[in-house]
Parts: structure tokens; C-alpha cells; sequence
């Protein structure tokens, strides 16, 4: 007999099947997300009391893609990627990019009305029509997946908490025929790491250039100045052409406030003050007063963005549903997106619930590279070895892996305080996606470097070398001159990471779209292409350091692009020429 979602047990048996690979059917439901690992438990969360009707639960259901559909557009959009190609950078608009890619309307009304059914009172549908969003009651939403929801509390952050499935959830097969996955039902996100800072220690040097211009007493640090003589890019840049804009992704409470931004902008002498023209998703200054390491990550972002972008509008997009799927769903859907977009978040492939969240949140980046967005991501701070430390294999960053992100990766400078050559930052995230396949844009200079016996490559056991490689660009990052940033109503600390390189080059591409709006020329868009075809003058070449994060093994940098560092830094001015000729 037909067994209804009210009543209906998850046997041991048929869970037991469905983890070696059997049919995934049990009565008229079907398990969801199979290959996800560690259902229910993660070792930075903790289990608390299960959920109640007292607790409300977003329930997003992300539509399946019709694989033929998703092949075409990836081509049509590495047509319009691709310099040379008579459509590039005419991107496309959101409708268009919907009417390509949006499942059916009736899988839109199936799992609308499966909520319908179970209570839910609305209903949202996003506008590229591929994600069906309800907010109910935890025993509704126990009701609608099969599965027993608990609150989970973070092991380091206490006061963060979140509702999770602690078993596998299942949908009427008849439903889940149209879904992909419920987003971040499984999924527990890893909190990122505290950035490795140091207070801003005075050393009474005055070197008279940019390295004293956020004061003598701190030009052991590196800040906008060295930057702006290292990359070459305009600065101060005052005036902004009209269209042109930046944002940066802030997650897990980590706010600003203006104290900080006045304080970061008077002591390094910028020609105005940092200021966040838009916030998406709220701010709270206060919390940027308590705490030992209050809104660091996110100062650190506006400081050194703002401070590149000058005249360029920023936004800051905050989320506190520490989920990238919920981020992109929001961006995706906003009717004045920002051009460029700097992230300094993220964790191990590994520890991703499964390869259909993955594929899912690769998706979103895809559509949102092909309406000319570009959408750029920190690499990470562990070197190959990522948060999951060193084991028999490599853990690769996601979502630095993703072929519709650009990868930005960490330098130090070879020689202390002298601005030149850069070398590769040990703990540089660096490698091989084990997910995403080796795009056909960088196949040649991936085969190049694995051919170049000066790379002295690790054991092939160890990573993917069929696997999108990443980084595609680096910029500082490393401790031997931290950045210089203010945060806790003025307090000067020192800050290292990939999460300072990020927003960097994100105001770096963010000039150079200023330059192409300025010449009546598109934005960048989806830059991958683009780079990977760039002459090797228009960046900083790394050819020295091992990306092996404080342990062994890693990518060694080379000539060319390398895992290690991708092209390297930026030069500014040749890339804008390179940018401008097309």
C-alpha cells in the first residue's frame, strides 16, 4: 500500500541501500542529496534541543537544470567570454539568462503546490524561476522531508546556532523528480577561520615613501599606497564613471562600523573617507565594539576595497544565514546588482554536504557571469592542505574551484619591505578542484606547468591534475608585511590572508571596468577567459615559493601560470590596455 508522507519510516534497510549506491526509493519518496556525508553531526557543531512548531524553517527547493540546456549555455557563454569572439562581452540580461535556463513551468507549480498542501501560506518563486522558497513550522517542515530537525550550536562561535536535519531527508518522488536539492537543510557550515592578526607594533621608522603613509611608526605594514606603487593601478581614484560598482559579501556577524573606516582613512592619509554608499542585509556597529576580534573580516574588506575603488560605489552585502546558496539566490535576484564582487569566504570541497550543492551554487555563479558580473573569491589560508589539514590527499578550496569564480590567491614579497618581486605565500589556497572538470580555457597552460619540470610536482596521488585548476591571480597576503587595518573604534592591527588579497584585486578590476564603462565598453563580466588569453605582461609573474602551508608537499610557482599563484599579481596598466582592445 501507498504510504503517506505523514506516516511513512525511513527503514534501516533502505537507508543502509540507498548509502552503497542502491535505489533510492523507499515507498512513494525518494532520499535526496546521497552522496552527503556526516548527515546530522559536524565536528564544529554541536546538537541542542530538536526544532518545535515553535521554530520557523526556510525551506528552499532548487529546481533541477536541464542538463542539454545547462551544456548550451556554458557554450554560449564562453562565447561571449572569450576575447576575439564577434559576441563578446555582450552579456545577457537576467530574463534572457532565465528564459535559457528555467526549469519547466510545471515543476515551478509541482513543488509550489506540494507546499501549498502541507500549510505553507506563501510561496516565492525567484525571478529566474528555479528556486521555490516557504517558511514554515519545523514539524511542517519534519513532515515534508521525513527527517527530525535539532538546533545545532557552534563549538567556537556559542552564539550561533542553526536548524539542521539530523537523518537524511526524502521527498515524494514525484516531487523530487523537479528538485535538486532543499537548500542547507544538511549542510553545516565551517565558521571562517579567525584571520591571523597581530597588533600593529610602532617601530619609529620613518622611511619617508609609502611605507610611512599610514605613519612612520607603521610602515612595517603594508597599505593602499604600497599597493597602489606594487600593482600600478590609479590612486587616489576620484571620479567614477557613471554605471560602475563594487561589493563586498560579509557572513557570520561580522559587521562595521564608521569609526573605523574615518580612523583606517585619516591615518593612512586617503583623499576621502571610506564610506559604504549601499548595505544589503543590514549592519550593526555596535557589535564592532565588543569582542576581542570584532568585524576584523569585514574591515579589512571595506578598508582596502574602498580604498582601491575610491570614487566607485561600494555596497556591502551582508548575510546571516552563513550560506553561499542563500547569498547568490539574493544577488541573482537584486535589479542593480554590482559589477564586481569580492568574497573572503569559504571552505573545502570536502566538506561540502554533497556535488549537488556544489553544482547547484557553481550554477548560480554561472548565470550570474553571463548578465557581466564578476564574481571574485579568496582561495583560502591553508595552503593544498585546506581546513581538512594534511592527510593522504590534497582538500581543495570550494568555491575557489569553481570555474565561474576567480580565484584570487596570496604573495608575499620577497625581500621585507621592499617593494618588487613577489614570491608564492606558503599558505596560499592552491590546487585542483576534485569536482569541477578542467575548463578548456586553461587546459594549455595546466598542461604546460604539468610538463615544466621546474614545477617538481607532488606525487600525481595526491590531486586531480584533470581538475579546474585555481588560482587564476594573486595578490599580497602573507605575514611578511601584513596588511594595516583599524577596527574597534580605531585600534591598528596587522592582518594577513587571502581575505585581504581578495577585495584588492577586486578593486583592481573594479578600475578597470571605470576604464572599459568610460569607453562606452561593457563590464569585464565572467574574467576567466579573458585572463587566461591576456598577455603574460599584464602580470606580475611569481616564479618562487611552494604553496605547502607550513607542512610539505604543495605547487611550486613558476614561469606562467601555476597553481600556486595563477598569472600572479596584476599589473595594472597592461591589463587595462588588454582589457580596452577588445
Amino acid at each position: 500500500t501507498r504510504d503517506t508522507p505523514r506516516t511513512m519510516k525511513l527503514s534501516a534497510v533502505v537507508l543502509a541501500l540507498a548509502m552503497m549506491g542502491a535505489s533510492a526509493l523507499t515507498g512513494t519518496r525518494q532520499f535526496m542529496e546521497q552522496d552527503a556525508q556526516m548527515i546530522g553531526k559536524s565536528p564544529q557543531w554541536t546538537q541542542k534541543a530538536r526544532a518545535t512548531a515553535s521554530d520557523d524553517v526556510k525551506l528552499q527547493f532548487w529546481l533541477k537544470h536541464n542538463s542539454t540546456q545547462i551544456a548550451a549555455f556554458e557554450e554560449e557563454l564562453l562565447e561571449l567570454a572569450t576575447p576575439g569572439s564577434p559576441s563578446y562581452a555582450q552579456w545577457m540580461s537576467r530574463d534572457e539568462v532565465a528564459a535559457a535556463l528555467s526549469p519547466a513551468p510545471h515543476s515551478v507549480d509541482a513543488v509550489a503546490s506540494f507546499a501549498l498542501d502541507h500549510g505553507a501560506s506563501d510561496v516565492h518563486v525567484n525571478k529566474m524561476r528555479s528556486i521555490v522558497s516557504v517558511t514554515v513550522p519545523a514539524n511542517v517542515a519534519e513532515e515534508m522531508l521525513q527527517t527530525e530537525l535539532f538546533h545545532y550550536q557552534n563549538n567556537e562561535y556559542k552564539g550561533v546556532s542553526i536548524v539542521r536535519a539530523a537523518a537524511a531527508y526524502s521527498l515524494p518522488v514525484e516531487i523530487a523528480e523537479h528538485v535538486s536539492i532543499v537548500g542547507d537543510i544538511l549542510r553545516f557550515p565551517r565558521l571562517r577561520q579567525k584571520l591571523q592578526i597581530e597588533q600593529a607594533k610602532p617601530d619609529g621608522a620613518d622611511t619617508g615613501d609609502e611605507w610611512s603613509t599610514c605613519g612612520a611608526a607603521y610602515s612595517a605594514y603594508t597599505n593602499p599606497s604600497v599597493l597602489a606603487s606594487t600593482y600600478g593601478f590609479e590612486f587616489p581614484f576620484t571620479k567614477a564613471t557613471a554605471g560602475n560598482s563594487l561589493a563586498v559579501a560579509e557572513f557570520q556577524g561580522q559587521y562595521y562600523d564608521a569609526d573605523d573606516l574615518e580612523a583606517f582613512s585619516s591615518q593612512c592619509g586617503l583623499d576621502s573617507t571610506v564610506t559604504v554608499t549601499k548595505n544589503v542585509g543590514g549592519n550593526n556597529e555596535a557589535r564592532c565594539q565588543v569582542g576581542l576580534e570584532p568585524c576584523v573580516e569585514s574591515l579589512l574588506d571595506i578598508e582596502y576595497a574602498g580604498a582601491i575603488a575610491g570614487a566607485i560605489p561600494l555596497s556591502v552585502w551582508y548575510s546571516d544565514t552563513f550560506s553561499l546558496l542563500d547569498w547568490a539566490e539574493t544577488l541573482l535576484d537584486a535589479d542593480d546588482a554590482e559589477l564586481v564582487h569580492s568574497v573572503s569566504y569559504g571552505n573545502d570541497e570536502a566538506q561540502q554536504t554533497s556535488a549537488d550543492y556544489m553544482e547547484s551554487v557553481n550554477t548560480q555563479f554561472m548565470k550570474a557571469g553571463a548578465q557581466g558580473l564578476t564574481i571574485m573569491f579568496a582561495a583560502g589560508d591553508q595552503g593544498v592542505w585546506g581546513r581538512e589539514g594534511v592527510g593522504k590527499t590534497y582538500h581543495p578550496d570550494f568555491p575557489a574551484g569553481s570555474p565561474y569564480v576567480t580565484a584570487v590567491g596570496g604573495t608575499d614579497f620577497v625581500t621585507k619591505s621592499t617593494i618588487g618581486e613577489e614570491t608564492a605565500w606558503a599558505s596560499g589556497g592552491s590546487g585542483f578542484s576534485d569536482e569541477f572538470s578542467q575548463p578548456t580555457w586553461q587546459s594549455s597552460q595546466v598542461a604546460e606547468y604539468l610538463a615544466n619540470p621546474d614545477a617538481d610536482l607532488p606525487s600525481s596521488s595526491v590531486y586531480n591534475a584533470e581538475g579546474r585548476g585555481y588560482p587564476d591571480i594573486s595578490a599580497l597576503a602573507g605575514q611578511v608585511n601584513p596588511y594595516f587595518i583599524s577596527f574597534k573604534g580605531g585600534k591598528f592591527s596587522a592582518v594577513a590572508g587571502t581575505s585581504a588579497a581578495c577585495p584588492v584585486a577586486a578593486g583592481i578590476i573594479a578600475q578597470i571596468n571605470d576604464a572599459r564603462l568610460a569607453a562606452g565598453k561593457t563590464a569585464m563580466g565572467w574574467i576567466n577567459p579573458f585572463l587566461y588569453q591576456a598577455d603574460s605582461s599584464s602580470f606580475n609573474d611569481v616564479t618562487s615559493g611552494t604553496t605547502n602551508g607550513g607542512y610539505t608537499g604543495g605547487f611550486t610557482a613558476t614561469t606562467g601560470w601555476d597553481p600556486a599563484t595563477g598569472f600572479g599579481s596584476i599589473n595594472f596598466s597592461n591589463l587595462k590596455d588588454a582589457a580596452l582592445s577588445y
